[in-house]
Parts: C-alpha cells; sequence; structure tokens
C-alpha cells in the first residue's frame, strides 16, 4: 500500500473480540468428548472475523480466545480477567452443546454480546443458545442471538452463510460502540446560526456513547495562526500541493464583493494553515512538542469534531469549507490515510452519525444539507425535463457549503461501479479523478471572510444510505435512515436546479428506496418527515447495520426501509411486541436504557 498511512491516530489500544468457547461443565466422559469441537468452533469463527475485518484505520482486527473451554462460573471468570487484560471490547459465545447458562455467561453490562448456539442434532447447541438467551433477558443483559437456519453435523467447522452475515454485522457494529468508549467529541467553537444539533448534550455522549466532551474557542485558530504553532515544513508542503492539485472554480460573486486576488491568495493560506491546526487539535502533533509546545502536541483524543464557523468566524475570517472537505476525505498531502469526521456547522449530531457509518463502513462520508426535495412535475416545470428511471418519482438535493469529502464525488471504483472505498483500497489514480472532478470556487458573499468551497456532483449508480441522529425532549436520541441510490442530472438540468440554490456547492441527487407505505410511500414523504436540516450520507446499503449498532446503545430507530431480513437486535426485542418492531424498539430501548447510565 504505497503512500497509504495505517495507524491509530487516538490515545488507547483497539478493541478486540472476545471469542468464549462454553461447554457442558460435567466430567467423566460427556465435557472430555466436546472438549476438541468446542475449541474448534471457536478458533474458526476468530479465524473468519479476522479474515474479514479491518478497523476503520486499517489496523487487523484481533480475536482473543479463552484459554479453556467455560464450562462453569470459575471458568468464566478466568475467560473475562485475560479479555480485561486484552482490551476486549466485545464478546462472542460459541458452543455446540448443551452448557449451564447462569454460570458460563458473559456478565459485563457494557460489552456487546453474541451467542452463536450450533444447529446440530447430536449435541444442543441450539437448546443452551435459547436458554442463555433468557438468562440474558431476565438479568437485563441483551444478547445477540445467532442461529443457523440448517442443520449441521457435529464436527462440521464450516459457517454458513447465514451465521458468517450475522457473525460480521454483530462484530463490526459492536467493534464501533468499543471504539467510540472513552473518546472525545471536540467542538470547535458553539453553536452555529441557531440550530440546534450544534447544542452539546453531554448526557447523550456519556450516557449512550461513552465519550468525554473537548470545547475549544475558534479564537484558538487565531492564536496557532499569529504564533506559528502548526508544522512549517507540512505547511509550505501542503500549500504546494494544494495550488497543484486544486482547481480553481467559477467566482459567483458580483464585481463590488470579489476578492482581489491578494486577498484569495491570502485565504488559501489561511484555510491550509486552519486545516492544518484543526486535525492537531483533534489527535495531536509530535512536531508541536519539539517546538516547545507540549501541551498543544497532545490534542484531545479526539475521534471527532465540528466547526461552527458561521458567523462569528466567517464574518471576518475564510470559511472552515476547505478544512472540513480535506480533512473528512481519505487522501492530503501526506498521502491516502483515514478520514477525520468534522462536521460543519459543529452539528454534533450530524457529526456523531457520520462516526457512525465511517466506522461501519470505514470509508468516508458526505455531510448535507437536505435541501429540496424536486417532484417530476416540479423538474418538468423548471427545466422541460421528464425525470425517468431511479428519478422517476423524484429526487432529493443534497448540497452543502463544501465540506462533504472528496471521496463523495464518486470516482472511486468497485466492481467497475462508482463508490467510496476504504482508504487502504483506494488507487493514487482515484485520488487524482476525485480531486479533478471537484473545483473550489471562492465563497459566496455572505462568507463575509472569504475562503473556498468545493464544487463537485456525485456519481449515479452508488448504493447509500443517509442517515441522522435528532433530540426530543422527553424521549431522548433517535434515529432515522433511508437507504437509496445516487442519481445524475443532464448537465443542462442539473446546472438549472442547481443555480436556484448555490452552485459553488457539492452536489448529491438522491433517490430514497420507496416501499409504498408510511413514511416510505414516496419520495417527498421521506423528505417531509426528515427530522433535521441535515444529513449524513454512507457508502452502501448499511441501514441493517446501524440498526444494530443503535439497539446496542439503545437508540430507538423512528425510520427506516431495511428489509426485514437485514434487521438484527437482541433477541429481546422480540418480548417488547413482535408484530409491531419499531414500538417495540422504542418500549426496549427505554426499558433497558442508554448503555453508560
Amino acid at each position: 500500500m504505497e503512500n497509504v498511512k495505517v495507524e491509530n491516530r487516538l490515545q488507547g489500544s483497539m478493541p478486540k473480540i472476545g471469542i468464549r468457547p462454553v461447554i457442558d461443565g460435567r466430567r467423566g466422559g460427556i465435557r472430555e468428548s466436546l472438549e476438541d469441537v468446542t475449541m474448534d468452533m471457536a478458533v474458526t469463527v476468530a479465524r473468519f472475523l479476522t479474515d474479514h475485518l479491518k478497523h476503520s484505520n486499517g489496523l487487523d482486527v484481533e480475536c482473543v480466545i479463552a484459554d479453556t473451554c467455560i464450562g462453569g462460573v470459575a471458568e468464566a471468570a478466568l475467560a473475562a480477567e485475560k479479555f480485561a487484560r486484552a482490551g476486549v471490547g466485545v464478546t462472542i459465545t460459541v458452543t455446540p452443546s448443551w452448557c449451564y447458562p447462569t454460570e458460563t455467561m458473559d456478565t459485563d453490562p457494557h460489552m456487546p454480546k453474541a451467542i452463536w448456539g450450533f444447529n446440530g442434532t447430536e449435541r444442543p447447541g441450539a437448546v443452551y443458545l435459547a436458554a442463555a438467551l433468557s438468562a440474558h433477558n431476565q438479568k437485563g443483559l441483551p444478547a445477540f442471538s445467532i442461529y443457523g437456519k440448517d442443520v449441521q453435523d457435529m464436527g462440521d467447522n464450516s459457517i454458513p452463510e447465514d451465521v458468517q452475515a450475522k457473525l460480521l454485522q454483530f462484530a463490526k457494529a459492536g467493534l464501533a460502540v468499543a471504539t467510540m468508549r472513552g473518546k472525545s467529541y471536540l467542538s470547535l467553537g458553539s453553536v452555529s446560526m441557531g440550530i440546534a444539533g450544534c447544542i452539546v448534550d453531554e448526557n447523550f455522549f456519556q450516557n449512550y456513547l461513552g465519550m468525554r466532551n473537548e470545547y475549544v474557542d475558534m479564537s484558538e485558530f487565531v492564536r496557532r495562526m499569529d504564533r506559528g504553532i502548526y508544522d512549517q515544513d507540512e505547511f509550505e508542503k501542503a500549500l504546494g500541493w494544494t495550488k497543484e492539485n486544486c482547481q480553481i472554480g467559477h467566482d459567483v460573486n458580483p464585481p463590488h464583493l470579489t476578492r482581489t486576488d491578494e486577498q484569495k491568495q491570502g485565504d488559501w493560506e489561511t484555510v491550509v494553515k486552519m486545516t492544518l491546526i484543526a486535525r492537531d487539535m483533534m489527535v495531536g502533533n509530535p512536531k508541536l512538542a519539539q517546538m516547545g509546545y507540549g501541551e498543544e502536541a497532545l490534542g484531545r483524543n479526539a475521534i471527532a469534531a465540528g466547526f461552527q464557523g458561521q458567523r462569528a468566524w466567517t464574518d471576518h475570517f475564510p470559511n472552515g469549507d476547505f478544512m472540513e472537505a480535506i480533512l473528512t476525505s481519505s487522501f492530503d498531502w501526506n498521502g491516502i490515510r483515514e478520514p477525520f469526521m468534522l462536521a460543519t456547522e459543529n452539528d454534533t449530531l450530524n457529526g456523531i452519525t457520520m462516526l457512525f457509518g465511517h466506522l461501519l463502513t470505514d470509508a468516508a462520508q458526505i455531510f448535507a444539507d437536505v435541501r429540496t426535495y424536486w417532484s417530476p412535475d416540479a423538474v418538468k416545470r423548471v427545466t422541460g425535463h421528464q425525470l425517468t428511471g431511479t428519478a422517476a418519482n423524484g429526487i432529493i438535493h443534497l448540497i452543502n457549503s463544501g465540506p462533504a469529502a472528496l471521496d463523495g464525488t464518486g470516482r472511486q471504483e468497485k466492481d467497475g461501479k462508482p463508490a467510496m472505498k476504504p482508504f487502504w483500497e483506494i488507487t493514487q489514480d482515484e485520488v487524482k479523478q476525485c480531486l479533478e472532478a471537484t473545483q473550489w470556487c471562492p465563497a459566496v458573499d455572505f462568507f463575509r471572510g472569504g475562503g473556498y468551497s468545493t464544487d463537485y456532483t456525485t456519481r449515479e449508480g452508488m448504493p447509500v444510505t443517509m442517515a441522522r441522529i435528532n433530540l426530543i425532549k422527553g424521549l431522548g436520541p433517535v434515529l432515522q435512515l433511508a437507504e437509496g441510490y445516487t442519481v445524475e442530472l443532464p448537465d443542462d438540468v442539473h446546472d438549472k436546479l442547481d443555480q436556484r440554490s448555490n452552485p459553488t456547492w457539492p452536489t448529491t441527487w438522491f433517490v430514497p428506496n420507496i416501499t409504498g407505505e408510511g413514511v416510505f410511500k414516496d419520495v417527498y414523504t421521506v423528505m417531509n418527515n426528515w427530522g433535521s436540516n441535515h444529513g449524513a450520507l454512507s457508502y452502501g446499503h448499511i441501514g441493517g447495520d446501524l440498526l444494530t449498532l443503535a439497539s446496542m446503545l439503545r437508540i430507538p430507530v423512528c425510520m427506516h426501509n431495511v428489509p426485514e431480513d437485514r434487521v438484527f437486535r437482541p433477541s429481546t426485542w422480540t418480548a417488547f411486541g413482535v408484530m409491531e418492531p419499531t414500538g417495540a424498539d422504542f418500549r426496549a430501548c427505554a426499558n433497558f436504557g442508554p448503555l453508560y447510565r
């Protein structure tokens, strides 16, 4: 992976997956006959997970297997101690046989947990699964049930496809939970333009995510720029790369508001410095310690952040669009690397939604305004064009003032189709294409301090998921999501619609998958029921993964179009209303409460 940087930028080791082989503890022939097959099952699961999963930073996922099979409480305690020392953040219990549930179960209340009970007839692994889930539910420790639909023979070390899918969906979501725990969200500034999502709700971060909140006034950017508290050599490198690779777009400002060439050059220098400084504040920079700034060198251990910008900053300084777009992309002047999660306008809730998507997909995210629903009739009236194909029932214009990751151009590819890929899969040619598909337009006049905004149009045909967390008084956090596809319009049609908004900003034309019922009966109804002005867009149909992650954190999902066969939640959720799963989700989350309360 030439010029690809794989590293853990944050303090704390990466969480591991603990594999718990449980066994019938009766000696005298029963346990002895099961030792090898049970441990083999654990080894097979560990090998499968390490072969198929990476952390979002590109590091390999590690599994830790208990030293012995777990036949009772003493061995369960030994396994828990080993896992604690090893940094295990999620556990999977496996067994082909009957065991004693309350004596062998994982009782850590903060540990996402699943049980694979082998579907075989020689030994009742499925009976243990049912009994163990019952014990977990009775004790208020929700666990995920993994049970293959087809009977296997004892000693069959293969993992059926349906079991594989559940193992991966559970493990990836569980690792996301463990990765967030103990990390920071960094607010760079405060509330932007009265947007409620900017208001930091510390109870949400602490009780639901296990995260802490850090705050820095935007004047810290000025201090560091004025005093040179950034890597001077990297600044020169970054500025040179920017001039070489960032194409200047059209300046739409009227002559009396157009900035001079000298001002524009100064803007480039400022926005590049802002990018370095924001990154350093998030994750630190050892070069600053060499310069005599030991405190600044440590950073804030921020796994996500947000920049207020408007208006306290942008009325006087260049906007944060370049900083946000470059940091959230999978590459910069130092090469290809993990994208940062940085929300525009310090929308903390959209920033965390971006973090969810990144941890589940390993890829960059698109931050956007959920700006406009264009009906087929409205498009025809304004442009004369009849929407067809995927767009036939209308489109949603996702657009924002610049911070959308350059990966969102769709110039990366998987199997010959546009994609947003984990950074370690991106090629240098794809980086070049993303940059060539992007123009940097001088900021529009309401950014009185100048700056540059990204302008691109996302390629069509990408499966994507739009999501958003909202906070509701008396209820708490609620997640909504919509799976769908990106589409493109003929250039002249796009231009006419784009000009009615802001042609200097990046556009993604989005069409949600419609079911014909409820809030997904048509495209308009999806737009009409979106809970905020912002949304985060992830590559792939990851709604099922988001549902799994949300259930681990006890965040109910009020709106989704995920097919039933991809909905995977703890087994006890059905006890709260199997005939109405959305209501059951709300009741289960309220009953068990936030994960870290």
